[in-house]
C-alpha cells in the first residue's frame, strides 16, 4: 500500500511525535511505501498573526502541494496525525480532491476545545464541548493564554464545522481510548467512523524485576501533568520510598528548588529512552498524576511493557486504563490527600505491587504491542479504502 503519513510537529515535541514516527517505521517494516509530509512550529516566530490565523483556516500552499504529491507518487490512503495550525485542515480537501482516504488520529481534543485538553486553571472543563462557537476558550484566554490566538483556534474550528469539515472531509477517526471515543461522539462526530486504536511500544523493552526501591515520574514538568501536585504529595512521604524525577519543562525551577530541600527527591533531567527503560524497570511503581483527561500517555504503556504498576487519577482515558489493583492504582484527580494514601498504601502492600507486575506485562502484551497495533490499523485501512468517493474538484 502507498501510504501518507502527515504531521505538523509542536515547538516542544513529545508523544506524538513519537508516535508519528514509529507507526510510520511500522508501516514501512510491513512492506507498505510511506512518504512523510511535515511541518514545523518553529516557523510560526517568523509570521505575523494575521497571516498564521489565514494559514490555520486553510493553508493554500499545502492544499497545492499534498494535490501534487498525491497525484505523482499514487498514494492510496492519507493517514493524519496534527494539522494544527499549519498544516490546516485544507489538507483534508486536498485527499479528497484526488479521492484517496483519510484518516485522523486524534491525539488529543484540539476538535472540541480551544487548547485541546479540557483543562483550564488548573482543573476539567468542558464549556466548550458541542458548542458551535468555542466562546469560553476566547474569554478565558484558553490557548497560549492569548485572547488573540484563542481567537484564532476558535475561528478555525468553527469556520470548519460550518463547513461540516470534520463529518465530510475525514473518512474515518482513531480514538485511543473509549473514553476519548466518548468524548469525540459529544462533540458531534459520528459514533460509525471512530475506531478504537491504542498506541504501542517497539520493541519491547522486557520484563523488570521493580528491586530499585524508588518511585518515578516520567513526563514534562508542568502544571497539567501534576509535577506539582506529586512534589507536594511527597513532603508527605517522608522516607517512606525515594522519588526520581525524569524530564523538563515550565515548573523545572520548582523541581530544582524541591529536589534541593529534600532528601527523598531525585531529578535526573532528560533521559534517553533507553535510560528511561532501566529507571522504570528498576521503579517499585510509576505515578502519572495529570490533570487533564490525557489521549492515550505513551508513559504508561511503557511501564505496562516492563511490568511496572502506575498510580494515577481515576480520570479521563486513566480510569480504563489502569484496573485497580490489578495493574495500578488510582486516586481521586487533584487531591493530594487521596494521592498521598494511595502512595502509603502502595509502599505498606509490597507484595501485592510485586504480584501486580505480572499483570501489568500481561496487560501490555495483549494490547501495546506492534503487531496488535498493526492488525487494528489495517482494519481500519480497509474500512476507509471501502468507503472511499469518486473524486472531488476543489475551487480554490
Amino acid at each position: 500500500m502507498r501510504i501518507l503519513t502527515v504531521h505538523n510537529y509542536y515547538q516542544y515535541q513529545g508523544g506524538e511525535e513519537q508516535v508519528f514516527q514509529s507507526e510510520s517505521e511500522l508501516l514501512e517494516a510491513n512492506g507498505h511505501q510511506v512518504w512523510r509530509y511535515t511541518l514545523d512550529n518553529d516557523r510560526i516566530g517568523k509570521m505575523s498573526s494575521l497571516s498564521l490565523l489565514g494559514k490555520t483556516l486553510w493553508n493554500h500552499q499545502v492544499y497545492q502541494e499534498l494535490r501534487s504529491l498525491i497525484r505523482q507518487e499514487q498514494i492510496q490512503i492519507a493517514h493524519f496525525h496534527n494539522t494544527f495550525p499549519l498544516i490546516s485542515p485544507s489538507a483534508y480537501y486536498a485527499c479528497k480532491a484526488e479521492g484517496i482516504p483519510v484518516i485522523q488520529t486524534c491525539h488529543n481534543y484540539r476538535l472540541l476545545c480551544g487548547n485541546g485538553m479540557f483543562l483550564r486553571d488548573g482543573k476539567v472543563c468542558e464549556d466548550c464541548l458541542g458548542k458551535l462557537i468555542p466562546m469560553p476558550s476566547i474569554q478565558h484566554k484558553c490557548y497560549r493564554n492569548s485572547q488573540t490566538a484563542s481567537m484564532g483556534v476558535a475561528t478555525m474550528l468553527t469556520a470548519h464545522r460550518l463547513a461540516n469539515t470534520w463529518n465530510q472531509k475525514v473518512d474515518r477517526y482513531i480514538a485511543l481510548t473509549e473514553f476519548a471515543r466518548q468524548k469525540l461522539i459529544q462533540g458531534g462526530i459520528p459514533g460509525e467512523k471512530i475506531a478504537v486504536k491504542p498506541n504501542f511500544v517497539d520493541p519491547d523493552p522486557g520484563y523488570g524485576e521493580g528491586n530499585g526501591g524508588y518511585a518515578l515520574f516520567v513526563g514534562r514538568l508542568s502544571q497539567e501533568k501534576g509535577i506539582d501536585l506529586l512534589l507536594s504529595a511527597w513532603k508527605q512521604i517522608g522516607d517512606r520510598i525515594p522519588l526520581k524525577i525524569v524530564g523538563d519543562g515550565p515548573l523545572a525551577e520548582q523541581v530544582a528548588a524541591a529536589v534541593n530541600s529534600a532528601s527523598n527527591l531525585l531529578w535526573v533531567g532528560r533521559k534517553s529512552m533507553e535510560e528511561v527503560y532501566t529507571l522504570m524497570k528498576g521503579a517499585t511503581f510509576l505515578v502519572f498524576p495529570s490533570r487533564w483527561y490525557e489521549g492515550l500517555p505513551r508513559t504508561i504503556i511503557e511501564a505496562f511493557a516492563v511490568g511496572t504498576p502506575v498510580i494515577a487519577p481515576n480520570l479521563g482515558s486513566m480510569s480504563s486504563l489502569i484496573a485497580r489493583g490489578e495493574t495500578g492504582l488510582h486516586f481521586q484527580a487533584g487531591c493530594m490527600e487521596d494521592l498521598v494514601n494511595s502512595l502509603i498504601w502502595a509502599t505498606h502492600h509490597s507484595e501485592a505491587m510485586i504480584r501486580m507486575r505480572q499483570r501489568v506485562r500481561f496487560e501490555f502484551i495483549h494490547k501495546y504491542t506492534a503487531e496488535e497495533s498493526y492488525r487494528k490499523l489495517m482494519e481500519i485501512y480497509t474500512q476507509a479504502l471501502l468507503i472511499t468517493s469518486p473524486k472531488e474538484e476543489i475551487k480554490s
